[in-house]
């Protein structure tokens, strides 16, 4: 029986209510396809520095490279300063395990979901490919007079040409393999931004290898149009990291909110991160009302990552039917007690399974 080693942050706020019913999902799918998962968990997040004034200590960092995947519940505790704990935490692991690409799979379940008129699960199915070690977010920035009435902030966007060929390769690639309209469509704005010229002909070049593969262009202001006009247009959209953080988030809401969308940090062939893209919510911790959808959700694409396709779409279909039969009424804080929805899960997943 293969082995998958799984390690597990529930991190801080709603995350660890969220990750027992993910990881409950997890368990359950092993148990249903024939593999088995180990799980090591590690305390780091908000509430472990408080105590310890550790973030995230080489040596378990160490430990956790040796992993198949990593599963993060939530990051971030107003007590604390803005960025300690996600810098220290997330930022490090896409950083320093060199995650490049960010995977934000938005899909619409159900017609009740989605905040558009008219639209429905055919017009919303894409994939958003996020750059996601470069841009602005490379922590090259500084500050000249600090405090004073005429402080300078600047902060540098960097791109490479091996950084941004590889992503781009990554959403061609994803393209192929989804076989939906087999288009890739590059989101910049390399008419203001000048430096972003570089995605435009980087784009270009990878394109020839990928004649099968058809391509737009949008500009950002114009894609976030497009999304909320047209989103059946788009298959998978591939984008710099700044512009890849807000578009997603839009596209959260067009498939039914924070509370449903997932993410994958992904390194191919490497051990690669999992988690909901919502955040910690510290309000409403310990309450067993955050929904635990998109906690589950990202469980799903760890098993599709490590190559349990099967368990993956499993527990896609066990969501997608929940929303469909109305026994899932939606994401939002409260609608559900989040255990509630974690057994809603794993009995959708066994009455399959018996049927």
């Amino acid at each position: 029986m293969k082995q998958y080693n799984i390690a597990e942050i529930a991190g801080d706020g709603i995350g660890p209510e969220v990750t027992h019913e993910a990881m409950g999902v997890l368990d359950l799918v092993a148990e249903m396809y024939g593999f088995s998962v180990k799980r090591t968990v590690y305390p780091y997040g908000s509430e472990h520095y408080l105590a310890t004034k550790e973030i995230f200590p080489e040596p378990a960092f160490e430990e956790v490279k040796g992993h198949d995947a990593i599963f993060l519940g939530a990051i971030g505790d107003p007590r604390l300063p803005v960025g300690l704990i996600e810098y220290g935490i997330i930022a490090k692991m896409r950083f320093e395990l060199d995650l490049y690409a960010n995977l934000r799979p938005i899909q619409l379940y159900d017609e009740k979901l989605c905040p558009l008129k008219g639209k429905g699960p055919a017009d919303v199915d894409m994939i958003i490919v996020r750059e996601n070690t470069e841009d602005a977010y490379t922590g090259m920035h500084g500050f000249a007079h600090k405090g004073d009435p005429l402080e300078v902030a600047t902060q540098t966007m960097v791109y490479t040409r091996a950084g941004t060929e590889r992503v781009i390769r990554y959403a061609f690639e994803l393209a192929r393999e989804r076989n939906k309209t087999k288009t890739v469509t590059l989101i910049d704005k390399a008419n203001a931004i000048r430096a972003q010229d570089i995605w435009t002909r980087t784009f270009a070049e990878v394109a020839v290898e990928y004649p099968d593969i058809k391509t737009e262009h949008a500009y950002i202001d114009a894609a976030c149009m497009w999304m909320v006009k047209n989103p059946e247009w788009f298959d998978v959209a591939v984008t710099p990291n700044l512009f890849g953080d807000i578009i997603t988030d839009l596209g959260a809401m067009v498939q039914g909110g924070m509370g449903i969308a997932a993410s994958g940090n992904i390194h191919p062939g490497r051990v690669s991160l999992f988690e909901p893209i919502h955040g910690s919510a510290p309000k409403h911790a310990g309450k067993n009302v955050a929904s635990p959808v998109a906690a589950i959700m990202a469980t799903s694409m760890l098993c599709d990552f490590v190559g349990e396709k099967t368990a993956a779409q499993a527990i896609e279909n066990a969501i997608r039917e929940l929303f469909k039969s109305g026994e899932l009424k939606g994401v939002g804080t409260g609608t559900h007690p989040t255990d509630a929805v974690g057994e809603m899960v794993l009995n959708a997943l066994r009455a399959k399974a018996r049927a």
